[in-house]
């Protein structure tokens, strides 16, 4: 282990995907700010290699989600997760970080901690114990002995469920607040402009399910809206999906690419139209008034129904402890459905007031006390990684 600000501290980071991969960046870059002599080894992307990680293999290789695709890929998978457990323990590391991936990282986890129970294992992102199989946090305080939320329910929700120590360090949202708020002259197209967030999902079958009812709901807002303009911000592998979707709307929304221009559009929108998911955070941080809808196939309805133990999948209403924005699920995700609720909060009134007033709350929910949430996981890491064998 090591024990002074001289010795070098040896890190081990395993991220599964591109979002892991930016949290290991940023945590890497706040540990050097700690001390200057850190050594990093594990899984990553260009991010962390970035950062002078050299990864054990693509992380492509990992970011694989689904049960079939996990299942043809498994023969993989299972060579990649004896080898890194094996590097791991040939390397010694004073602490080791598993960055979400829970179905790889997780599987890792198990095994060094038979090989090496002395070194402390930290969990980045938990997983959602409190959403479905909830066994898994009782399970995880074997072979993780600190979990870094993103979500501020999530240390109560361990320590109800009987999970490893939890701490809420701050979600990477609340370091965008410069991309995501309105700039002085956004702030007027806001109020004077009718821009409109279109936002079906990031997985082909969201998109599939979405776009029809989307259009839909886009021409009932044009009709009632003459000056309302469309924006869909599009992810590169579902591209040809929304531009096959579009071309038999009859209003056409404005496609944007890459982070800096969903970004510029978020500043600018006065309401969006979203899949659930992790964006209704994004729009919730961004303040911008929104409708949720969402629809899975028949089976995927059943799983879930069975599986699952929360009341709602929208992040604001989850953190903030009641119903913040209109959901449409399956049957109930209609275009008329979807534009009927979109109307008000375009025009403005209570139901458009009531959303701001939330997403004023979701602020102070989701605040940390100085610094970043790379500050306060480095913090956590030094400490784990410091102390004695």
């Amino acid at each position: 282990m090591a024990s002074d600000s001289q010795a070098p501290l040896k890190v081990f980071i395993i991220a599964g995907e591109p979002s892991g991969d930016v949290l290991g960046a940023k945590l890497i870059r706040a540990l050097r700010q700690r001390q200057w002599n850190v050594q990093v080894e594990g899984v990553g992307g260009a991010a962390m290699t970035a950062e002078g990680l050299k990864s054990l293999f693509p992380m492509s290789d990992i970011a694989v989600m689904g049960f079939v695709p996990v299942i043809k890929r498994l023969p993989l998978l299972l060579d990649r997760i004896r080898t890194t457990a094996l590097v791991a323990e040939v390397s010694r590391p004073d602490v080791v970080v598993l960055i979400d991936s829970p179905d790889f990282t997780h599987r890792v986890a198990r095994k060094l901690k038979k090989r090496l129970p002395s070194v402390p294992i930290i969990n980045y992102v938990s997983p959602t114990v409190w959403a479905w199989r909830e066994g898994r946090a009782k399970k995880m305080r074997g072979y993780i002995d600190h979990v870094l939320a993103v979500l501020p329910f999530e240390p109560a929700a361990h320590e109800r469920l009987g999970g490893p120590p939890c701490t809420y360090i701050g979600h990477p949202l609340i370091e965008r607040f410069g991309d995501l708020r309105p700039r002085p002259e956004d702030a007027l197209a806001r109020e004077f402009e009718r821009n409109i967030l279109l936002l079906p999902g990031s997985r082909s079958s969201e998109v599939t399910r979405l776009m029809p009812v989307f259009g839909e709901a886009a021409a009932a807002i044009a009709a009632a809206v003459p000056n309302a303009r469309f924006v869909l911000p599009v992810v590169p592998h579902v591209r040809p999906l929304v531009e096959a979707a579009i071309a038999t709307w009859p209003v056409k929304p404005e496609l944007v690419f890459g982070e800096a221009e969903k970004f510029a559009a978020f500043r600018r929108a006065r309401a969006a139209l979203a899949a659930s998911g992790t964006v209704t955070l994004e729009l919730g941080l961004a303040q911008i008034p929104m409708v949720t809808a969402y629809k899975v196939s028949p089976i995927e309805k059943q799983i879930i129904r069975a599986l699952v133990k929360v009341s709602t999948p929208i992040l604001p209403s989850l953190i903030l402890g009641h119903k913040v924005v209109p959901e449409f699920l399956q049957e109930q995700a209609t275009g008329a459905n979807l534009a009927a609720a979109m109307l008000p909060l375009i025009s403005g009134g209570a139901n458009r007031d009531s959303q701001l007033a939330d997403f004023e709350a979701l602020d102070a929910a989701m605040a940390v006390p100085g610094g970043t949430p790379s500050d306060a996981a480095a913090e956590i890491v030094m400490r784990y990684a410091r102390q004695p064998a």
